[in-house]
């Protein structure tokens, strides 16, 4: 089962590595339209529909709290699974768990 959490945490922390620190309220714009943490700039993470779905599926309770937070109707969600729109939801799913993982990996430096 994938976990987003552990792969947006390593994400960052990867990031983090091989690129100068900025102020969290900086870096946070900053990885959120950065394609190696939550695909946003492209639109596309994994830059793989099957993957992409693969990811969604093993963390709906995720992808419910997105629809939960960005006011994402069950019309509007399902119409996205029915167009097969995996690589959207894997991004947005991203963006909603990176000030959660952020915080996370910035309490651990």
């Amino acid at each position: 089962m994938y976990d987003y959490r552990e792969a947006i945490k390593n994400d960052i922390r990867e990031w983090l590595e091989d690129n100068d620190f900025y102020e969290p309220d900086e870096l946070y714009e900053e990885l959120w339209i950065n394609d190696s943490v939550t695909g946003n700039a492209s639109g596309s993470y994994t830059f793989n529909s099957y993957m992409a779905q693969e990811y969604v599926c093993d963390n709906m309770d995720d992808l419910a709290g997105v629809c939960e937070e960005f006011g994402i109707t069950n019309e509007q969600i399902g119409e996205k699974f029915l167009n097969g729109e995996w690589e959207w939801m894997d991004v947005t799913i991203r963006c909603y768990l990176l000030g959660e993982c952020l915080q996370k990996v910035i309490d651990e430096v």
